[in-house]
């Protein structure tokens, strides 16, 4: 199931690069997507605060940018983001928010297949 989720959160994801190219704001890419899983019937959540915890302490103001289906953490990107922080990033989403996988999609890229990477715990 979740490499049909997965695949289909791309599938989306190319068809908004298709149209928008690159160079646009996170923003626009999210919308954009948001739009796409709707067009699709992809549900999903966005912006979804979750808590980091440190020594028992949450600490908050964490949002992943969008969680696809209650399973798959999304994390858009729209530059050139040193891969390993952004990987990083989103290993820290996924154990706060007790999920598996995630999926780093960067707007950024020509052909939008090059900035697409799966992370999973």
């Amino acid at each position: 199931m979740a490499d049909d989720l997965t695949e289909r959160i791309i599938g989306a994801a190319i068809e908004a690069h298709r149209e928008l190219g690159p160079g646009l704001l996170e923003s626009i890419y999210e919308e954009a997507l948001c739009f796409e899983f709707d067009l699709q019937g992809i549900s999903y959540l966005r912006q979804v605060p979750v808590d980091m915890i440190y020594k028992g302490h949450a600490i908050t103001g964490h949002k992943l940018d969008l969680l696809v289906a209650g399973e798959v953490v999304v994390e858009i990107k729209a530059q050139k983001t040193p891969p390993g922080m952004v990987i990083s990033q989103t290993i820290s989403y996924l154990k706060a928010a007790n999920l598996k996988l995630g999926l780093i999609i960067n707007f950024s890229e020509n052909r939008l297949i090059d900035g697409v990477k799966r992370v999973s715990m």
